[in-house]
């Protein structure tokens, strides 16, 4: 691909970005944990349940594994199946704290200098289960660190997650086999 049309196509994805980011409904004044211990976040997590997007359509057996690189930065490694084929479907991202290391309230990027919110709303246990919402109602995520979650925390979650204006009813259940 020559240098001109992958500039274009870099330009035209950045403004895409900032234009669906105007257009989409931001929860910026829900208030996320702020008692967050990130070495206690570290490690696997399994994916329960999302809120369907492109990169997750179609998969099984999602989780993400968080490692602390040498910057201070952390290392977001999500994977899935995809269902119709059984392959693997990997995606290595970074994610940094937007502001104070106690609050729960992130950037992750994918996709070099473009971060999107990652924000943990609610910490179960000693965090055995986690409810994250992206920056906008598109985005929303039940983590475990088990392939299953209690039936109080998982009300729990969406009861909240309706409350905050979601669509409960779209929510994916991900199958963990």
């Amino acid at each position: 691909m020559d240098k001109k049309k992958s500039l274009f196509l870099l330009t035209a994805a950045a403004a895409g970005t900032v234009i669906y980011n105007i257009w989409k409904p931001v929860k910026s004044d829900l208030p996320v944990i702020t008692d967050f211990e990130l070495n206690k976040y570290l490690g696997e997590w399994f994916e329960i349940a999302r809120l369907d997007f492109f990169w997750e359509k179609g998969l099984k057996n999602v989780r993400a594994v968080y490692t602390l690189n040498d910057d201070g930065s952390i290392k977001v490694d999500n994977s899935g199946v995809r269902i119709k084929d059984n392959k693997l479907k990997q995606n290595i991202g970074k994610a940094k704290f937007q502001s104070d290391p106690n609050l729960g309230a992130l950037q992750v990027s994918f996709f070099g200098p473009f971060y999107s919110g990652y924000n943990i709303m609610h910490i179960e246990g000693d965090y055995e289960y986690a409810l994250v919402f992206g920056e906008n109602l598109d985005y929303l995520w039940i983590l475990s660190r088990s392939k299953t979650i209690p039936e109080d925390v998982k009300a729990k979650y969406l009861d909240y997650s309706a409350k905050a204006g979601y669509d409960i009813n779209a929510i994916i259940w991900t199958l963990q086999e």
